[in-house]
């Protein structure tokens, strides 16, 4: 886990370009370190240590000229150390020195033999290529400055007053500048009309379970976010059985307004039937409030529900670095995969909720993941999402959609997971969280926060500057105070059309209420399931 700026091209000032790296030092607290290579491309990393925590240092060079950065970590290394570059000679004993033996072996065609979450740029004289995780579980940007070089970053921060234009690198792809960009992930799931398999519960169970397993592979503590939800109850669980084979105690976090918000009460129930040594943080809109500039900065976006999600969970990874966790395991992926989100209940048809449920997921980089990889590693965490391992997106997305459709489950949203894991035998989780309401993480944290929230907004942003907004912002125009006050936020920080193009807003569908709050959707206020015996016979 780490940030990385690679800059192919002769003649940037080294010293320049360290100070554009150090920008992202929140992400690599660990140690920072610059290559120069022969013909005057640099790489710099900022790294958080994982694996290999005394001689994994980037960047990393390979067997002969080539050197390599790396951001995430690849969960298959070794399997890969023991068959493909089993006659490979490697310096350290870090996951991420595949990548450059896999180049070495196989040139620019290894990507899908890689299986984890990942940024990288290689550098081999005057090759190079840069590649991108499957769904863009790390982000990555790219840009050219006026003199044609070619800049990777993984945040935008350190290339957007360098670049004369640039843009968020495509997921699932590969860039090197003789093919330019190239899809390497192209699974069958994106095809909507193969979703053509039967429903197998024991398949949800076991992928899922071992997409957890994968992710547990650390050399410092990991812990788990444990908002309450089904989707941070069930990774949070899985990960609580696989640590106590080891003898080994799992750290739960959860944050609310106070002991009373949703989240909170239902996270208790949680951590107290798993026997997590449970963390609970409580936050005033205040402090929220005041660390509003600084999440934009960090999380670069200015999308309404990230901002608002990005606050508490920031704020909670503070209180997770402070207890010496650097990993933490979270939800993100469920509600795509499964169409959780309340407003999928009034998708028009099973053919448009499987687009749909595609099209979320594909989208993920531009909200939920990066608000989730960017608000923790602003406090050098490292977040990561069992839901969106690939096995696990084979074996569930193309599972028939009339199985995922919440009304056929008299509105109980992603159904099929529940039922895949409610063992009444051997439970993962008491009833009702297994079966609580889909909520929100910015409404479950306390509906006082986006209330109160987007009324400081209105106190800052006057009716004549949301009435000139659409002059003052004519791409991506914002149309409320509150969207006017993070954009204004934004532009101060990233007042390039390019940063501003980034940027993608997330609007729910197929239902009048157009705010994101799953609040907003009426099927919030049909209750919380308290009959769940019933609804689980359906």
């Amino acid at each position: 886990m780490s940030g990385l700026l690679a800059v192919i091209g002769k003649g940037k000032d080294p010293q320049l370009v360290k100070e554009l790296s150090t920008r992202m030092s929140h992400r690599g607290p660990d140690e920072s370190d610059l290559h120069i290579m022969e013909n005057g491309s640099i790489i710099c990393h900022e790294s958080l240590s994982i694996i290999d925590l005394k001689s994994g240092k980037q960047p990393i060079q390979g067997t002969n000229k080539a050197w390599m950065v790396h951001d995430g970590e690849i969960y298959n290394y070794q399997e890969l150390k023991d068959t493909v570059l089993k006659d490979h000679t490697f310096r350290t004993k870090s996951d991420s020195e595949v990548i450059v033996h896999l180049y070495e072996e196989f040139g620019y065609k290894f990507c899908n033999m890689l299986d984890g979450d990942f940024a990288f740029v290689i550098i081999d004289g005057d090759n190079y290529i840069a590649a991108r995780d499957a769904v863009g579980v790390k982000p990555l940007y790219y840009g050219l400055d006026e003199r044609g070089r070619i800049y990777f970053a993984s945040e935008m921060k350190s290339i957007s007053d360098q670049c004369k234009s640039f843009s968020t690198f495509p997921p699932g792809h590969y860039y090197t500048g003789k093919t330019g960009f190239v899809k390497y992930y192209n699974p069958e799931y994106e095809d909507y009309s193969k979703a053509n398999q039967a429903l197998d519960l024991d398949l949800i169970r076991q992928t899922l379970i071992n997409a957890t397993r994968k992710r547990l592979m650390s050399e410092v503590p990991v812990g788990v976010l444990l908002s309450g939800g089904l989707d941070s109850s069930l990774t949070s669980a899985i990960a609580a059985r696989l640590l106590k084979e080891s003898g080994k105690k799992l750290h739960s976090f959860s944050i609310g307004l106070d002991t009373d918000s949703p989240d909170n009460i239902a996270a208790r129930k949680a951590a107290e039937f798993l026997g997590t040594e449970h963390h609970e943080v409580h936050f005033t809109v205040a402090q929220g409030v005041a660390v509003l500039e600084k999440i934009i900065y960090h999380i670069e976006t200015y999308d309404i529900i990230s901002v608002r999600a990005s606050v508490p969970m920031y704020l909670l990874s503070q209180a997770i670095l402070e207890q010496g966790v650097k990993v933490i395991l979270s939800g993100e992926g469920a509600d795509e995969v499964f169409g959780g989100h309340l407003y999928f209940r009034n998708a028009p048809s099973t053919e448009e909720f499987q687009k749909e449920t595609i099209e979320r997921v594909q989208k993920l980089f531009t909200a939920d993941l990066l608000r989730a990889d960017k608000s923790t590693m602003a406090n050098g965490i490292e977040t990561r999402v069992p839901f969106l391992d690939k096995q696990f997106l084979d074996a569930t997305i193309r599972i028939k959609p009339e199985e995922k459709q919440p009304k056929t489950y008299d509105g109980i949203e992603k159904y099929i997971l529940r039922k895949a894991f409610d063992t009444p035998e051997n439970p993962y989780l008491p009833t009702e969280v297994l079966w609580r309401q889909k909520e929100q993480f910015s409404d479950g944290v306390g509906y006082n926060w986006i209330d109160e929230l987007i009324e400081y907004c209105a106190t800052q942003v006057s009716d004549e500057q949301l009435a000139g907004a659409n002059a003052e912002f004519p791409y991506n125009s914002p149309t409320t105070k509150e969207a006017y006050l993070y954009r204004s936020i934004f532009h101060k920080f990233y007042p390039q059309i390019s940063a501003a193009q980034t940027v993608r807003k997330w609007i729910p569908k197929w239902q009048e209420n157009q705010d994101p709050s799953g609040r907003a959707n009426a099927a919030h206020l049909e209750g919380n399931f308290e009959d769940t015996k019933s609804r689980m016979a359906v």
